[in-house]
């Protein structure tokens, strides 16, 4: 009789197992227990300069965190662009871990007032000119960086999102990429992270200090792969950012196809 009530109690616990194992298991870029006790994080990385690119990717393999990149074409400190084949290695180890892809135009121009309707006026910010896009010229250029990606690392997540440069849209820039089938994706007003600003008059020490005092719940941080303009390189402070934020218990994602 005790040997059929042993049995009796290891079959419960065999059938029992999977469900212990499916509730104990955390996702990626989670930090340990207790389990996101501070929030969920969205990080958000456009594309830039480069030049702390492969500093910021260790980090964040270090820290098992994954993050949405949002990419366009730009110069970088090699001397090409970033959407260039000899960038392709880099989001394609990006793609391998997990990180998610968007679109944040191919030639990073910035949107301006509206001309009329269903036409955006499309400038550059280098002296390279200024157009008016239709929404088919508009979806071209939207979806060439992801059409890149994909040659590049054809297993990329990639998602149904935009981001303008500078995060300046226009009405008919939203309308028109909707049609396009893309959703514009800021950040929120805690999530800048300041890696773009002077860095005499915003030194890293400060940055930190301040993501870690405000940033809350439910942020989509916003950062870039190194910045020409910063003289102190942001990318030296991001994994204790990372570590500091994990610390007080969040968590990081990608950002879900439809948005925050």
């Amino acid at each position: 009789m005790a040997m059929l009530h042993r049995r009796a109690w290891l079959g419960a616990a065999a059938a029992l197992l999977p469900v212990m194992r499916a509730a104990t298991a955390q996702p990626l870029g989670t930090p340990a227990l207790p389990q996101c006790r501070a929030g969920t994080l969205y990080l958000t990385i456009d594309t830039g300069w480069g030049r702390e690119a492969e500093m910021i990717a260790a980090a964040l393999q270090r820290r098992e965190v994954r993050a949405t990149l949002f990419l366009a074409d730009e110069p970088t400190f090699r001397g090409d662009t970033s959407l260039s084949a000899g960038w392709s290695g880099f989001w394609r180890d990006r793609a391998a871990e997990g990180h998610a892809f968007a679109s944040h135009t191919w030639r990073h121009w910035y949107f301006g007032a509206d001309p009329g309707p269903s036409r955006v006026r499309y400038a550059s910010r280098r002296g390279q000119g200024t157009e008016l896009l239709d929404g088919a010229a508009l979806c071209a250029e939207l979806a060439r960086p992801m059409d890149m990606l994909r040659a590049a690392a054809p297993e990329a997540k990639i998602l149904p999102l935009w981001r303008a440069p500078g995060g300046r849209t226009s009405p008919n820039a939203l309308r028109m990429a909707a049609a396009c089938g893309l959703r514009h994706q800021g950040w929120t007003a805690g999530g800048f992270l300041g890696d773009e600003l002077d860095s005499a008059a915003h030194p890293n020490a400060a940055l930190l200090r301040q993501a870690l005092g405000r940033i809350r719940d439910g942020e989509v941080l916003v950062m870039h792969w190194g910045v020409r303009s910063r003289r102190e390189p942001f990318g030296r402070v991001f994994e204790d950012l990372l570590a500091g934020l994990q610390a007080k218990g969040f968590c990081f994602a990608v950002l879900p196809a439809q948005g925050v």
